[in-house]
């Protein structure tokens, strides 16, 4: 199970928010480059359709594969009510022949990405993770070193956290607190819900820029 929020911002200031990120979370950034392939099962595989993502690590020196399937999102009063999304998440390190192994049981490719940025791993009030990239299209098969943005000028925020179903109330709690000292900046919802860009992060990336981030809190 996980937490999760998404927002946007312009790339012209993604260097002010992460001033904001390297002081709040007192840890340095780590490169992210991730090729992204979504498989979807075929009819061969039951009348409910089934969806995983394969996640390569291109920025290791050697490329790691991860296979990620995102289940459905908590329902009823008390998930409305939040500004957080929870829904369930499993996660497995696999090896390089992952995409074959799939092809064989009867998935077929939907899309590919690739996710170019940054991302910052603390601990406060629960694991949290900040991920800031700009999300690319392949224009031909797996041919990361051809993409191309798919928003050219706008990158993606995502914060997410680890969650059980005893302690997701306080990892909840966690993640909004976190997201309001980025309000400045961008605007954080649940994913699907497009809030666009926040009028007033012009003048908080300049403010950001000419103190230089301020002090870790």
């Amino acid at each position: 199970m996980e937490c999760v929020v998404q927002g946007i911002i312009e790339t012209q200031h993604v260097e002010a928010l992460e001033i904001l990120l390297q002081g709040l979370c007192g840890v340095l950034k780590e490169r992210l480059r991730i090729h992204e392939i979504c498989l979807k099962s075929g009819p061969n595989l039951g009348a409910v359709a089934s969806e995983v993502r394969l996640l390569c690590d291109l920025e290791q020196p050697e490329p790691t594969w991860t296979v990620r399937h995102i289940g459905g999102a908590m329902r009823g009063a008390g998930a409305e009510q939040i500004s957080v999304l929870v829904r369930t998440m499993v996660e497995s390190k696999v090896s390089k022949n992952v995409l074959r192994l799939f092809y064989a049981l009867g998935y077929k490719l939907d899309h590919e990405l690739l996710r170019v940025g940054f991302a910052f791993h603390f601990q406060r009030g629960a694991q949290i993770t900040v991920t800031v990239s700009s999300v690319n299209k392949m224009l031909k098969l797996h041919a990361t070193d051809e993409a191309v943005p798919v928003t050219p000028g706008i990158q993606m925020v995502e914060v997410t956290a680890p969650a059980s179903a005893e302690n997701y109330t306080e990892v909840v709690s966690a993640v909004s607190s976190f997201c309001e000292y980025l309000a400045p900046l961008l605007h954080l919802s649940k994913p699907g819900i497009s809030t666009g860009v926040v009028p007033t992060a012009a003048a908080a990336a300049a403010s950001l820029m000419s103190d230089g981030g301020g002090t870790t809190l």
